[in-house]
């Protein structure tokens, strides 16, 4: 957890497949660059993956390990770069699926309001918060 005016703060990495479900997750400090939990998470991409991530994510490094993988990084570019990447805003609005899973990952109380203040328990909760979400979609309706 870093420490910045506001107080304790964190940010939660995710990496989601196309059904919504987590398949990798990453805590940081809350002033920390995005990119760092990139290369941890983005690993073990399956090979002809689409990976759409957010503006943060955009650096050469980053598109090219997804690249590397045989996978395509469809992110969207920095304002400023003066050599544009190819970027699809069609694929880009499936996007919403990791929005989704953070949006059921506030519904655990302890996470929404990062109770946990020791980061090993704090990141304990949310995979097991990830894991009620995977079992809730697995879970039969009959």
């Amino acid at each position: 957890m870093g420490r910045s005016r506001g107080g304790l703060t964190s940010k939660i990495h995710a990496v989601v497949d196309a059904c919504g479900l987590p398949i990798g997750l990453g805590l940081s400090e809350g002033q920390a660059y995005d990119g760092h939990q990139a290369f941890p998470l983005l690993s073990q991409l399956p090979a002809k993956a689409i990976v759409l991530a957010d503006r943060a994510y955009d650096a050469d490094a980053i598109r090219d390990l997804i690249a590397g993988q045989g996978a395509f990084p469809n992110i969207p570019p920095m304002p400023h770069r003066r050599r544009r990447p190819a970027f699809s805003k069609y694929l880009y609005k499936m996007r919403n699926l990791v929005e989704r899973f953070f949006n059921k990952l506030k519904n655990f109380r302890a996470i929404a309001t990062r109770y946990e203040k020791d980061p090993r328990n704090y990141m304990a909760g949310v995979k097991l918060a990830s894991a009620r979400i995977w079992i809730r979609f697995n879970e039969s309706a009959a």
